[in-house]
């Protein structure tokens, strides 16, 4: 999850004023994009969130069910499983699932990639909170903030558990909060 935290650290930034101030300009006039817009985009940037949520959730809770399972009978029907198990957890009827189990080959294809479906929304907050480090500080592009993240996280590798070195970055645990906050889900 610290690739995939990494890699969407970098697509906030994108999204930032200050980056589409410097990069998004019309390709005729080069004219820079006006603030109105740039108040649009981050709106439009949370349209469906509820319904990508919801959708992206049940995916994950049905992989953690189906690794759940200590054992299963040869005559064992996933799409049963899938249909009795999102109507116990109250699966709204108009959502369907982002991916279907078929979709989940490579969380159960090998143990070389051990991670759950769950590890992305994981990343998402893992991401969010890091992030927010980055606001906190005034300068999302701050260079101390930057510094800090390097040596605490990413230069670490496997050398030290994920949670310690988030830790040592942020001085505690995890908190979705900045995640909620960001997906529209809980008010700023």
């Amino acid at each position: 999850s610290v690739v995939i935290t990494f890699i969407i650290l970098f697509f906030n930034a994108q999204s930032e004023p200050v980056v589409l101030k410097k990069h998004a300009k019309h390709y005729q006039t080069g004219e820079v994009v006006p603030d109105d817009l740039i108040k649009r985009f981050k709106a439009a940037e949370l349209f469906n969130e509820g319904f990508a949520t919801i959708e992206y959730t049940a995916c994950a809770m049905l992989d953690i069910a189906l690794h759940s399972l200590s054992a299963y009978d040869d005559d064992f029907d996933l799409a049963e499983f899938e249909k009795y198990y999102l109507k116990e957890q109250g699966m709204p009827q108009g959502i369907i699932m982002r991916h279907r189990p078929a979709h989940f080959l490579h969380l159960f294809a090998s143990s070389s990639y051990a991670s759950g479906y769950y590890v992305y929304m994981w990343a998402q907050v893992l991401d969010n909170d890091v992030f927010a480090a980055f606001e906190e500080s005034g300068d999302v592009f701050d260079a101390k903030t930057a510094e800090r993240c390097r040596n605490c996280i990413y230069s670490k590798g496997n050398t030290v558990a994920p949670q310690e070195l988030f830790k040592m970055f942020r001085g505690r645990d995890p908190d979705a909060t900045f995640m909620l906050k960001n997906s529209g889900l809980i008010p700023k």
